[in-house]
């Protein structure tokens, strides 16, 4: 999204975006490297705000899909 669109389409400000409680539902990515891991950080939805979640149940929270996001 343009940074202009973002607070009008999704609820969020700049800095702020999260997978977790979208205003609408969006794709979800999350690059398949996050598997390696118990545990990641992802944006609780405010500036500054952090999650540390297990990235299986985010993923199935979200509804999301794991894909190589590196070029």
């Amino acid at each position: 999204l343009h940074v202009k669109d973002l607070l009008p389409t999704t609820g969020y400000i700049r800095g702020g975006c999260s997978p977790v409680g979208m205003k609408k539902e969006f794709p979800t990515y999350i690059d398949e490297t996050a598997m390696l891991f118990d545990a990641i950080a992802v944006s609780g939805g405010m500036r500054g705000v952090q999650l540390i979640v297990n990235p299986d149940q985010l993923l199935s929270f979200v509804k999301g899909e794991y894909v190589d996001l590196t070029a």
